[in-house]
């Protein structure tokens, strides 16, 4: 997909939402980039198309980062990896604390540590042997300010956060950074149905006075896959105009 000199990116579920944005950034950056999606409905290779008519350099991947087996698969396609980020989601459902099971928490789990754990450990030696890599993990503001009847998702998300940290001081040494960037309430294709005074609940509570986009998250990414971002690592960029102060 890259020649020897270019560096490439994987973006886990970047065939729409935040993944998409992030991919499109991250090509207009020089990477060569690696669009997953979990189905082959053209959604991935769209968005590398879209890479290529700006100039870049992209191919689409097909594979469920939420198995095992098909991470070290996609991987494989994929070779060398220097950039991955870690933004592959799935349901977040309202569920009271009642009626919250052991198993909503590993479904959670599964998503937000297992996956990264399985991306990680797969791109990890080709990082080490280069003494150069960066790990971006996609968490959320939801361990900041919690909602009601998602405690398996905070849950997850705030495991999430400190695998983030422990990797970032296991691997400090290697030339690897590993950090996370922390969106607010975004609105993305699955949002779509959400009624209109939801957002301008959430607007009302953001000093910033409007909803983040999903290119604000790209910058933030943009950043943390830099070289600029060389000597920064452990660290949490929370992107929410500000609602985190309030």
């Amino acid at each position: 997909m890259a020649d020897a000199s270019q560096r490439v990116a994987l973006v886990t579920g970047s065939s729409r939402g935040l993944g998409r944005s992030i991919a499109l950034r991250l090509g207009l950056d020089g990477f060569a980039v690696a669009v997953n999606g979990r189905r082959e409905n053209g959604e991935a290779e769209a968005v590398a198309e879209a890479i290529r008519a700006a100039g870049g350099v992209a191919d689409a991947f097909i594979g469920d980062v939420a198995d095992e087996a098909s991470v070290e698969e996609l991987v494989s396609r994929v070779g060398r990896v220097d950039v991955v980020v870690l933004n592959a989601t799935g349901p977040q459902p309202d569920i009271a604390l009642a009626d919250t099971t052991w198993q909503d928490h590993l479904d959670q789990l599964l998503f937000f540590v297992a996956s990264p754990v399985w991306v990680g450990r797969a791109v990890l030696d080709g990082m080490r042997e280069r003494g150069w890599g960066r790990i971006v993990h996609i968490d959320s503001e939801v361990t900041d300010r919690v909602p009601p009847d998602h405690s398996a998702y905070v849950a997850a998300k705030a495991a999430q956060i400190g695998l983030m940290r422990a990797w970032a001081a296991d691997l400090a040494q290697h030339g690897i950074t590993v950090n996370s960037v922390g969106p607010g309430f975004i609105p993305v294709e699955r949002h779509a149905n959400i009624a209109p005074d939801v957002f301008e609940r959430y607007v009302a509570t953001v000093p910033a006075g409007r909803l983040g986009s999903p290119e604000d998250i790209a910058h933030a990414v943009s950043f943390f896959a830099s070289e600029g971002a060389a000597f920064v690592t452990g660290q949490r960029l929370v992107v929410d105009g500000g609602r985190g102060v309030l």
